[in-house]
C-alpha cells in the first residue's frame, strides 16, 4: 500500500507539473509553488520541557503554536542518542553505521549524499544558521553561518563562507536574527526556499542570557519521581553510567560555583571528574557589561553553596544540584522559545507562512533528573524519544497528535516528497507524508531499531542496540557485558523494572529477538560491523 501511494503521489506531482508548465505562455516564468522547508532544531531539548508535551516545568507557547496549528509526534525518536550521529542521520536519512558518523569523533562519510545536496539540485535556494557540530563546510547550502564544533552561548565564533567572524551578544538570539536576516534580505522570492534554523541551546552547560538567568535563579521547579533512583531492577549499565546530579555533575562549569569558592572549600568537596572549570570559559568570553548580568546571581549561588553545602544530606545536595540545573537549563529553553516566535511572527506577517511546513526538532532526548540523571545516549524514554511539531497549512489538520514510531531517521524522506524531490533508494527512512496527510493507513512500520556506540568514553553509557515498538523495548548491552533487557513500555512508562527473566514475558521475549534480528538485517548492521566499530575505538584509545 505504501508504494502505491507513493507511485500514485509521484504520478500526480509529474501530471501537476505538466499542466503547470504547459498553461504558461513562452513569454510567462511559471510560478514555483512547491512548498518552503523551515528546519529548526534545538540540541538536548527534551520534550518534558515543552509545555505541548507537558506542561510541569515550563511553557512554550511559540513551539505550542506548531502543535496547535499542526501534528504533535507523541513516539518520535532516534536512532543514536548523541549529537553528531544524529544529526548526520537528519542529513542522509541513513542509521549511523552507514554513514560512518556513530559517535562524535568518529569520521563523517563525506561522499553521503545530503537532502540539503538535492534541495539545491532541485533549483531551491538553501540557507543554514546555527550549530551544525561536525565539518565547516556543509554540502548543498548557498549560505552559511555554522558554530565551531559545540560553539560558544555568549560572543560566538562562526564560520561562513567568507572566513570566521566572531559576533556579540547572546547565541540564540544571533541566530535567529542571522536567520531573519536572511529571510528580509537574501531570500530569492521567485524560488522556495530551505533554511536550517538550528540553536546551540540548550546543550550543556547551560548560559542562559543575563536577563533569564536572573529570573530563572530565583524558581522553583518539581523534581521527577525518579530523581533518587537506586537503579535496582535494571542492569549492570544503569548502574554504571556517569550521569548521577549528585556524583557526576559539575560545581564549577555546570552548578555555576565559582571556582574560587570550590578551591577554598577543598577536601570538603568530593572529586567529580574531569575539567571542573571548562564550563567558565563561557563567563571568561564575556565584556565586563556582561558579566555585570551575572555576577550577583554568580556571588549568591556561590556564597549558599560554601555555607550551606559541608552540612548537606546526600538528598539535600541532590535537589540542590537539580534545581541549579532546570534554573539554567530551562531559561535557556525560555530564549529558544521567543526567537521561534520571532520567526514564526515573520512569517505570518510576511505571508510566507501559507506555503511553509515548518518543523521543530532536537537533535535526542534529555534527562531532565529522570533516573537521577542528566545527559542521553541511552534507549531509555527521556533520551530515545525527540520533540517533533509540524506545521504546514492547508495540508495537517491542526491539532493533531500522532503516536507512530516515527524516527529522526525519516525526515530527509519527508521534506524531499513534500518538494517534489526524488529520494535516493538507499535512504533507510520512511517518509511522513502519509501521516502528515490523513493517510494513516498507509504506515506500516511498527518498530524502530536504535544503536549506541560511544563507550567507553565521557558518560561511560555501554554499546548497546534494541528494538521499540509501541508496547516493548528490548534491549542488548555489549562489549565489556553482554545483559538484556526488555521493559514494558505500557505497563512500566518510567522503566524501573527489567522484565527479561519474568517468564510471563518468554513468549515476548522470542519474538522480539526475531524481529530485532530482522531488523538489523534490514537496515544492514551486523556483529561483524560491532566488532569493526570497537577495534576503531580502541585502536583510537591506543593512539592517544
Amino acid at each position: 500500500m505504501q508504494n502505491l501511494y507513493k507511485t500514485n503521489t509521484a504520478a500526480f506531482i509529474a501530471m501537476s507539473f505538466l499542466v503547470l508548465f504547459s498553461a504558461c505562455t513562452p513569454k510567462e516564468k511559471p510560478v514555483d509553488s512547491r512548498p518552503n522547508i523551515l528546519f529548526i532544531m534545538s540540541d538536548d531539548h527534551a520534550y518534558q520541557a515543552i509545555s505541548a508535551y507537558s506542561d510541569h516545568l515550563i511553557q512554550t507557547p511559540n513551539i505550542d503554536r506548531l502543535a496547535n496549528e499542526g501534528i504533535l509526534f507523541k513516539n518520535a525518536c532516534v536512532t543514536n542518542s548523541i549529537c553528531a550521529p544524529s544529526r548526520a542521520t537528519i542529513l542522509t536519512g541513513k542509521h549511523t553505521h552507514i554513514n560512518g558518523k556513530i559517535d562524535n569523533l568518529s569520521a563523517f562519510d563525506t561522499t553521503q549524499v545530503t537532502f540539503p545536496q538535492l534541495f539545491q539540485e532541485a533549483g531551491y535556494q538553501t540557507a543554514m544558521f546555527g550549530k551544525l557540530h561536525f565539518g565547516n563546510n556543509p554540502k548543498g547550502v548557498d549560505d552559511f553561518m555554522i558554530l565551531p564544533g559545540q560553539g560558544d552561548y555568549l560572543n560566538p565564533d562562526f564560520i561562513t563562507p567568507r572566513g570566521d567572524t566572531t559576533i556579540m551578544g547572546y547565541v540564540t538570539d544571533i541566530i535567529t536574527d542571522l536567520t531573519l536576516n536572511w529571510l528580509k534580505e537574501k531570500r530569492n522570492p521567485e524560488k522556495p526556499f530551505l533554511m536550517m534554523y538550528l540553536h546551540k541551546a540548550p546543550h550543556r552547560n547551560w548560559w542562559p542570557r543575563g536577563d533569564k538567568f536572573q529570573k530563572y535563579s530565583k524558581m522553583t521547579f518539581p523534581e521527577p519521581e525518579t530523581l533518587f533512583d537506586d537503579y535496582k531492577n535494571r542492569g549492570t549499565a544503569a548502574k554504571t553510567a556517569e550521569m548521577n546530579i549528585l556524583k557526576h555533575m559539575k560545581y564549577n562549569s555546570d552548578s555555576k560555583v565559582r571556582h574560587e569558592t570550590t578551591d577554598r572549600m577543598g577536601e570538603v568537596l568530593p572529586v567529580v571528574p574531569g575539567n571542573q572549570t571548562w564550563g567558565y570559559k563561557t563567563y571568561a568570553r564575556m565584556t565586563d557589561k556582561q558579566k555585570a548580568e551575572y555576577d550577583n546571581v554568580l556571588d549568591s549561588i556561590s556564597d549558599y553553596f560554601e555555607t550551606n553545602w559541608p552540612t548537606m544530606t546526600d538528598e539535600e545536595k541532590i535537589s540542590w544540584k537539580y534545581q541549579r540545573y532546570m534554573q539554567d537549563y530551562l531559561a535557556c529553553i525560555e530564549s529558544v522559545d521567543e526567537n521561534v516566535g520571532r520567526v514564526l511572527d515573520y512569517l505570518d506577517e510576511s505571508g510566507l507562512a501559507e506555503n511553509t511546513m515548518v518543523i521543530y526538532t532536537s537533535d535526542q532526548g534529555f534527562y531532565l533528573g529522570e533516573h537521577g540523571w542528566f545527559d542521553k545516549r541511552f534507549i531509555y524514554d527521556e533520551s530515545f524519544k525527540t520533540p517533533l511539531l509540524i506545521r504546514w497549512p492547508n495540508k495537517i489538520t491542526p491539532g493533531t497528535t500522532n503516536e507512530e514510531m516515527v524516527q529522526n531517521l525519516d525526515f530527509a524522506q519527508t521534506f524531499l516528497e513534500a518538494a517534489y524531490i526524488n529520494a535516493p533508494g538507499d535512504m533507510q527512512g520512511e517518509s511522513l507524508m502519509p501521516l502528515l496527510t490523513g493517510g494513516d493507513s498507509l504506515w506500516t512500520r511498527d518498530a524502530v531499531y536504535y544503536h549506541f556506540y560511544e563507550y567507553p568514553s565521557v558518560h561511560m553509557v555501554k554499546r548497546h542496540y534494541g528494538i521499540v515498538t509501541k508496547e516493548f523495548k528490548l534491549v542488548h548491552f555489549y562489549y565489556d557485558v553482554d545483559e538484556w533487557e526488555l521493559y514494558d513500555r505500557l505497563k512500566d512508562p518510567k522503566e524501573m523494572k527489567n522484565v527479561i527473566n519474568d517468564p510471563a514475558y518468554t513468549d515476548q521475549v522470542a519474538d522480539l529477538k526475531a524481529r530485532l534480528a530482522r531488523l538489523r538485517l534490514k537496515y544492514k548492521d551486523s556483529q561483524e560491523l560491532d566488532k569493526k566499530f570497537v577495534k576503531l575505538a580502541e585502536d583510537r584509545q591506543v593512539k592517544k
